[in-house]
């Protein structure tokens, strides 16, 4: 299979929100996979660590069957798609997306994750005979043409999860058992962040999209939507009759890219500071009116940019909750904050760059309506209420959205 990164880019642009996947590109041909007995099988988890752009941060993984006999190494896949489904780009920003599972020879991807500076990891999985066949009868199932869609989440159903189900089957459920008992300090939310870091403009535009699902706290079975995670998690895990079910783990390759961090960044100050900035901006331009046209110039057309901004952000995260299954976009309370009807402002601020020009009665009522509603998320954060964690986007647009109601109410004022 041969990947078409041109392709790939373009398609991961126009449905961002998409990118929380480990995903592999589907353009290669399935490997004739040998059907050895479960006494000539050897089972290993492959994780690839985090490339640089920004579809790779989450890492991928793959489960490996050698034949001990000849060493022929096969690579079991998930999260990959297909250009060629019927209304494929459609069904992906609605969220309803058929996914892939391939195999191929381990050298593949060895040497392709390898080549983009990624760490890679193999653990030697300890699985009975009759284990390994059920899991290599499964797999060889499961990547068949007719068995091989699936239907893609890219938290609780994607490259990693799907491994996790398939180990935790042949296991007879002791995988799930032990890892749900296994606390989680991380949410969705916290992981997402912090792999995506190193694209800071991307990574607020996924944070604005995320609903209070992604919020939820997780455990060891649910955190494991990683593959890193899902690595470390193993470590820890024993058979049912007790024994570690890793045995060996072989570095096989190290990184060459700087890693990501261990801790999502802390965005209040920040947020809260770019949005008194923003806020006292618009106060003081509303304030010297009528001696200044640069700041009239700056109020009526600075505010006009960051309605349309509010608005069209407001509009995009009411799609998503209404009309797609991204349920980790449901119900996404920076609805409070970034309303589609800021876009009735613009034809009411833009005429304020005239010297003479007021603000009418409607511009102000509606700001200060969105200035309460951003207090109200405000305070029903502070007490609990609100269960999503976006103080830091309340920070940024409260102050905003006080700024504009304060110039505003400059503009309304008689000459």
């Amino acid at each position: 299979m041969r990947r078409e990164p041109r392709r790939a880019r373009f398609l991961h642009c126009i449905a961002l929100i998409a990118i929380f996947a480990c995903i592999a590109f589907s353009e290669r041909a399935q490997a004739d996979i040998p059907y050895a007995s479960g006494e000539d099988l050897r089972v290993d988890l492959y994780t690839y660590g985090p490339g640089e752009i920004y579809w790779e941060r989450f890492g991928h993984d793959a489960l490996v069957l050698t034949d001990v006999r000849d060493g022929q190494a096969i690579a079991f896949n998930y999260g990959l798609f297909d250009f060629n489904q019927k209304n494929f780009f459609l069904n992906f920003a609605r969220g309803r997306m058929n996914y892939l599972a391939a195999a191929w020879p381990l050298a593949d991807d060895l040497n392709e994750y390898e080549g983009e500076g990624r760490w890679i990891l193999a653990q030697r999985l300890n699985l009975t005979p009759q284990q390994r066949a059920r899991l290599r009868d499964f797999l060889i199932w499961n990547v068949q043409p007719q068995n091989a869609r699936y239907a893609y989440d890219y938290y609780v159903a994607n490259c990693t999860t799907r491994i996790r189900d398939a180990l935790n089957d042949v296991l007879g459920g002791a995988l799930r058992a032990q890892m749900q008992q296994q606390p989680r300090t991380f949410t969705y939310r916290s992981q997402t962040l912090r792999l995506m870091a190193a694209q800071p403009w991307l990574m607020l535009l996924l944070d604005l999209g995320l609903g209070p699902y992604a919020d939820q706290p997780l455990n060891g079975w649910s955190g494991s939507f990683l593959p890193a995670q899902l690595m470390q998690t193993l470590r820890s895990v024993r058979t049912p009759d007790g024994q570690p079910l890793v045995i060996h783990e072989t570095l096989i390759a190290q990184a060459r890219i700087p890693p990501p961090s261990d801790s999502s960044p802390a965005l209040r100050w920040p947020m809260l500071a770019i949005g008194l900035i923003i806020g006292i901006a618009f106060a003081l331009a509303g304030w010297f009116r009528r001696c200044n046209r640069i700041a009239r110039y700056a109020f009526a057309f600075g505010g006009a940019f960051y309605t349309l901004l509010a608005g069209i952000a407001g509009a995009g995260m009411a799609l998503l909750w209404a009309f797609t299954a991204h349920r980790s976009a449901w119900a996404n309370a920076n609805l409070l904050l970034f309303d589609p009807l800021a876009l009735l402002l613009i034809p009411a601020l833009l005429p304020l760059a005239r010297r003479e020009a007021r603000a009418s009665h409607f511009a102000i009522a509606l700001t200060s309506v969105f200035a309460l509603v951003a207090l109200i998320a405000l305070i029903l954060h502070l007490t609990g209420l609100l269960p999503q964690h976006n103080l830091h986007w309340i920070l940024l647009a409260l102050p905003v959205w006080l700024g504009v109601l304060s110039g505003l109410r400059r503009y309304g004022e008689e000459r």
